[in-house]
């Protein structure tokens, strides 16, 4: 395979438990684009937030293209353009909300690299803490008189298959969404016309690249499509049992290099 971009998930996947990029993996990746191969991000996390923390993860410099929000967000450094697509209509934020109003949950929506919620607990705290985003809690009621990219439902891991199953039991007549877990504790709600492979496709496309000339880096549920879709699919150790059943390939965990020690062995 002729490699001509290499796309990574952030958490979990790119970022070890100390939440930095190490230096193997940032010495893969400087490699990597010396030979002209593209790099770039595929995250949850909304391409503002990610901007501003390159530097704290160590990789400042050496991103090429963010795929953010799940593929709802673009930013092009090479190309310098930015693309929203998809955003949610508040009234069907308001009506997910609705329905896990009476569980131990709380709420999350990524905008402009600040994480909103409609209430201040240790849940939303958790997850801004992890992040290493900003929080502000907001009126609801007039935050979603605009649309949103999408919703995340934050809630304690054991509590999670709680979320699942009521997840289950949602439906509108009137707007479509589709749900995943994408971390133990958050569950999150888009637009089904948004994915990570979505995504990709449109970035690479940019720059005259097909994603099966791409390898990806992934670990959660979230991962799973991008992982079937891409040229090469590689999962980490630590991946989800769903997104490892569609892999290309197995690598060392987040802790261990697993990037850079593929990237090391069978790209360069």
């Amino acid at each position: 395979m002729n490699v001509k971009a290499i796309m990574c998930d952030v958490d979990g996947t790119l970022l070890n438990s100390q939440g930095v990029v190490s230096e193997h993996t940032v010495d893969a990746i400087r490699k990597a684009r010396e030979k002209g191969i593209l790099f770039g991000l595929s995250t949850g996390r909304d391409v503002n937030s990610v901007k501003t923390l390159l530097k704290v993860w160590g990789i400042e410099g050496l991103v090429d293209i963010i795929v953010g929000t799940g593929g709802a967000e673009i930013y092009d450094y090479c190309l310098d353009q930015a693309k929203s697509n998809y955003p949610l209509d508040g009234r069907l934020i308001a009506m997910i909300m609705e329905h896990y109003a009476d569980m131990e949950v709380n709420f999350a929506i990524p905008e402009n690299g600040i994480l909103y919620s409609p209430k201040d607990d240790e849940l939303i705290q958790m997850l801004a803490t992890g992040d290493r985003v900003p929080y502000e809690v907001v009126d609801f009621k007039d935050y979603l008189k605009e649309p949103k990219a999408k919703l995340i439902i934050i809630c304690h891991p054991e509590y999670m298959d709680k979320v699942v199953e009521r997840s289950q039991t949602f439906h509108s007549d009137e707007f479509k969404s589709a749900s995943l877990k994408t971390a133990n504790e958050l569950y999150e709600y888009m637009d089904p016309r948004i994915s990570k492979t979505a995504g990709l496709i449109e970035a690479l496309g940019a720059h005259g690249i097909d994603i099966k000339e791409a390898v990806t880096f992934g670990d959660a549920d979230n991962d799973y499509d991008m992982t079937l879709n891409a040229g090469v699919g590689v999962v980490m150790a630590n991946g989800s049992e769903k997104t490892k059943s569609v892999a290309d390939a197995l690598t060392d965990d987040n802790d261990h290099d697993g990037i850079g020690n593929y990237i090391f062995a069978h790209i360069l």
